[in-house]
């Protein structure tokens, strides 16, 4: 029987959830189990990465656009079987930076055949109306596999080395591969601009606003999803003797609040006004970055503390600025404004992972209270540039 209404909205979290089972498995492992053996600096390790945000970037203009054209749920169904392909082949053949860094921008093509045409899927599906809270549930499963895979990963590659962490991974896909043949089939209206044409999106200036501040929303996500275990290890190293949680634990831990911080801020958004509570959580997060940096060597308590705050304040704009994306899209451009807004969205994750690499390595390196300074102020400085792009985006009076 084909899923609709709230099983199909069930069985696209569920299925996403599978999908991002290998979502940060070589962030999750790379500090403990291949920088030093593979002998990677920050930089190259941040590189090596990106790649899976760089890879997302370059194909997601051309297959969610295509959405608009053909039944997204299509290319959700081969995005997400390259993806668990790509995943499993990193654990076969994977020796050292490039074959590594190649084979992570494969699996984030993937992705990109997963994530927004996903999105695209159940949205083109759903009575019309508001789709806020479908959204905002569906980004914020996002945060929920993220956690899960962040726990799997390290748990594997400890118990049973670090291939295997992608071997187990990989097999997550296979729960979207499930929800694709379940749901019923769709069949979009004419599309009425060229494939790759932006110009209507580029001329939306409310959906743009909400794209540029999602893409500082993903620089800073990335960046310290991409660092966060790295961190953590660093305090415990610095606080050797005292009974600390491990890193598997701080990084689950951050990332599964993202869940519920998501869904309060998208609620906020609804009840007190999107742009005013996206912009107050950008800049509540900005000052909070910056105090972890100043906070690096002093207590490791103050400092969990502050990663649990700054852990709710980094994705609670997500299911807001996607949901206002959505809500601000031509319906007939609706595939090319998301393609836009993942474009933007990973080529600035790419761009996050990377540059607390570059930043760690010109500030000391990662066992550094000044590279961690550093780092945390790059982090600042990208999601400060939010609520710019939101205020620029705002309608002008006449």
């Amino acid at each position: 029987m084909a899923l609709s209404g709230k099983s199909l909205i069930v069985a696209m979290c569920v299925g996403q959830v599978g999908n991002l089972l290998p979502h940060v498995v070589v962030p999750a492992i790379m500090a403990q189990h291949l920088m030093s053996p593979w002998q990677l600096s920050g930089g190259e390790a941040g590189l090596m990465a990106s790649g899976y945000a760089f890879g997302y970037m370059l194909a997601v203009p051309v297959l969610a656009t295509l959405t608009d054209r053909i039944d997204a749920r299509l290319i959700l169904l081969c995005g997400s079987a390259l993806s668990a392909l790509a995943t499993v082949a990193f654990g076969l053949f994977a020796v050292g930076l490039w074959s590594a860094t190649a084979l992570w921008s494969i699996a984030g093509i993937g992705f990109a055949g997963a994530y927004m045409p996903g999105l695209k899927a159940l949205t083109d599906r759903l009575p019309a109306g508001d789709t806020s809270r479908a959204v905002t549930l569906y980004t914020s499963s996002f945060s929920f596999g993220v956690g899960l895979s962040f726990l799997v990963s390290q748990l594997a590659a400890d118990a049973f080395g670090w291939r295997s962490a992608f071997f187990i991974t990989g097999i997550g896909p296979l729960a979207m591969l499930a929800a694709c043949v379940l749901m019923p089939p769709h069949k979009p209206a004419p599309a009425s601009a060229k494939l790759l044409d932006f110009r209507p999106v580029l001329r939306n200036r409310p959906a743009l606003g909400y794209i540029l501040g999602y893409g500082a929303h993903c620089f800073e996500l990335y960046g310290i999803r991409t660092w966060i275990v790295g961190f953590w290890s660093f305090v415990v190293a610095q606080n050797a003797g005292q009974s600390l949680p491990g890193a598997i634990a701080v990084s689950v831990l951050f990332t599964v609040l993202a869940m519920p911080a998501s869904i309060l801020g998208n609620e906020a958004a609804i009840r007190f006004g999107r742009h005013r509570a996206i912009t107050i959580v950008m800049v509540a997060s900005a000052l909070i970055a910056v105090a972890i940096g100043l906070f690096a060597g002093f207590s490791p308590w103050l400092l969990l503390l502050l990663i649990l705050l700054y852990a709710i304040t980094v994705p609670a704009d997500s299911g807001a600025l996607t949901a206002g994306m959505t809500a601000s899209a031509d319906p007939a451009f609706r595939g090319a404004t998301m393609a836009l807004h993942s474009t933007v969205g990973f080529g600035l994750s790419a761009a996050g992972a990377w540059g607390l690499g570059v930043a760690l390595d010109a500030a000391g390196g990662p066992m550094s209270t000044s590279g961690w300074l550093a780092a945390f102020c790059v982090l600042a400085i990208g999601i400060a540039l939010g609520p710019l792009a939101l205020f620029w985006s705002r309608p002008r009076a006449a």
